[in-house]
């Protein structure tokens, strides 16, 4: 398959999965609204949903997919104590059988994180390339606070991440910075055998905000692998997603 082939079905599956993840939404539901590619087909679709009288109200995980949001029509809600969601969609890097997910390549892993363990169900939407057997071979990343970053590195290091500081693709000899102005560094473990334990020792490194590894949060995925929807769950097989005609 040719490269422009092969991003064309890609693009076709991210686009499946956004348009079946719309089945788990309800009317009246406040909603977490992720960020990247696949999420970001979510929120244009899910507006097009509100434009034809869908009531819901929404959070987001990045400033740009806020703005898509306020650009599509969807309510906002401003941050408050109290506030969970009743449903959050957002996509990963990758995932595994058991839901185990890497997270953050859009540089949005702290909001992300904060809407998942404020949503009472997260649901994952994802092409067919992201799923692997076992998480690792994309770069696990980590907001680190500014200042910490040089003892971030030596203890990323010693735990054989192989880190590297991002650099902003849009501002050369900048380095790229979250939405809450931390730093972001990428992990090159390759393969990452024991997820719970290694996230343990990233959150423990003084000056790491989070790390990327999203470890029992999610309730399940839709992924798309050709022209079929499937639905993940963790220790169940897959099911097509139209067997689903509600929230399972």
């Amino acid at each position: 398959m040719s490269a422009s082939s092969s991003a064309s079905l890609q693009n076709q599956e991210k686009h499946l999965a956004a348009t079946t993840a719309l089945r788990w939404v309800r009317d009246g539901m406040t909603l977490g609204l992720g960020s990247g590619s696949t999420a970001a087909l979510f929120i244009r679709e899910l507006g097009e949903r509100v434009r034809a009288g869908l009531r819901i109200q929404a959070t987001a995980t990045s400033q740009a997919s806020e703005d898509l949001a306020r650009e599509v029509g969807i309510p906002l809600l401003e941050p408050r104590r109290g506030l969970r969601f009743d449903l959050t969609v957002d996509g990963a890097d990758e995932l595994d059988a058991q839901l185990c997910l890497i997270k953050g390549g859009g540089g949005a892993l702290l909001r992300e994180k904060v809407l998942a363990t404020a949503s009472d169900y997260l649901l994952i939407v994802a092409d067919s390339s992201k799923a692997v057997a076992q998480l690792g071979h994309f770069p696990l990343p980590l907001e680190v606070v500014p200042f910490a970053l040089p003892w971030v590195l030596d203890a990323v290091a010693a735990l054989g991440g192989a880190p590297v500081v991002r650099a902003d693709k849009q501002k050369a000899g900048e380095l790229a910075k979250s939405d809450q102005g931390n730093l972001l560094v990428d992990c090159h473990f390759e393969v990452i055998t024991t997820p719970v334990e290694l996230a343990r020792q990233l959150q423990s490194i003084p000056g790491v905000v989070e790390q990327g590894l999203f470890l029992g949060l999610a309730r399940a995925a839709v992924v798309a692998q050709g022209g079929q929807a499937w639905v993940w769950r963790a220790g169940l097989e897959p099911a097509a997603a139209d067997s689903f005609a509600a929230l399972p």
